[in-house]
């Protein structure tokens, strides 16, 4: 049974100035229209004019918009074929945007600072469910541990930070999101919104086999985006604490039962042929979830079932214009 989560408060929020980086990607997006709701005033920089990877930027950025909160969110992100074929590029890059807003944020009085870590943090081998205790015993995964690494270190700035500077930030560590406006290019895109591109397309194109990579054991857990968009919110306003949280169902499916799943609700009728020469990732993840119920109130809200059909029916809406762009 899903729980409700609290809600976040409009008092606190209304007129609030709130700094959301990546508040034009798939997350962001929905952080910026729920916060437009509560009344919060959000400025969101666009990559293509705003490199966080340069200091200098960033402290510019401060400057001129004076936010009383920044919700970092931007990164440099995509599924295991985009880590493997930049791994440089991911750890650089996410790094040097965590460093700058931590130390610029921190150099400008910013009352507050929360930032998105990443469930690729935790170790390859990590008991499940995970537990946040467990961020720190071992290495990732080996596809993305780069990417990884650098918002894992997220959590050690926060800690510094506080602990030097008594600065007011927190790291919270979302499960892998999904749901309408995600990303389907299939180059870059992660399993949900590659398979219901491919499972849609095999139909409409009447072919009768979609390829998945790996042989479909592995486990993970999913959260609908508008659910995250809310932990996202409570977290900035009720969390004031360096030790991480996990933002998840606490639920798990295979990638051979999501497949499945997907197909039914797709009208996919053919079948999945697996390619076990490709990487299966990490084995499982299931998060305990305790934590961020405990702390700032959250439970997630959609069920998994109606969250597919959404993310379906929106690629069905939207498909040409996808298609056009690759």
């Amino acid at each position: 049974m899903i729980e409700q989560s609290v809600l976040p408060s409009r008092a606190y929020w209304r007129g609030r100035r709130v700094l959301v980086t990546g508040g034009a990607g798939f997350l962001g997006s929905f952080v910026v229209e729920q916060l437009g709701v509560l009344g919060a005033v959000t400025t969101v920089p666009r990559s293509a004019t705003t490199d966080l990877v340069e200091r200098s930027t960033v402290a510019r950025l401060l400057a001129d918009t004076k936010p009383d909160i920044v919700i970092h969110l931007a990164a440099r992100v995509g599924g295991i074929g985009a880590n493997r074929e930049n791994p440089g590029r991911f750890l650089f890059d996410n790094l040097m945007m965590g460093a700058n807003l931590f130390e610029e944020c921190r150099l400008a009085d910013v009352p507050k600072l929360l930032a998105l870590g990443t469930i690729c943090a935790y170790p390859k081998f990590t008991p499940v469910p995970f537990r946040e205790t467990d961020l720190w015993n071992g290495y990732p995964e080996e596809t993305n541990a780069p990417y990884g690494l650098a918002k894992k270190m997220l959590s050690a700035l926060s800690e510094s930070y506080r602990d030097q500077y008594r600065m007011n930030s927190a790291v919270i560590y979302p499960v892998n999101l999904y749901g309408p406006r995600d990303n389907f290019d299939l180059r870059s895109s992660h399993v949900i919104p590659a398979l219901i591109r491919k499972c849609v397309n095999a139909r409409l194109g009447g072919h009768n086999e979609v390829a998945i990579w790996g042989d479909g054991s592995p486990t993970r857990e999913f959260l609908y985006v508008e659910d995250a968009a809310l932990g996202v919110i409570l977290a900035a306003e009720r969390y004031d604490s360096s030790e991480p949280v996990n933002l998840g169902t606490g639920s798990e499916i295979s990638i051979r039962d999501l497949a499945e799943l997907i197909g039914r609700e797709s009208g996919f009728r053919g079948r999945f042929v697996w390619d076990e020469t490709k990487p299966n990732g990490q084995p499982r993840r299931r998060l305990d979830v305790t934590r961020a119920k405990e702390r700032f109130g959250f439970s997630a809200r959609v069920p998994f079932d109606e969250g597919i059909r959404r993310t379906i029916d929106y690629y069905e809406r939207h498909r040409a214009e996808i298609e056009d762009k690759g």
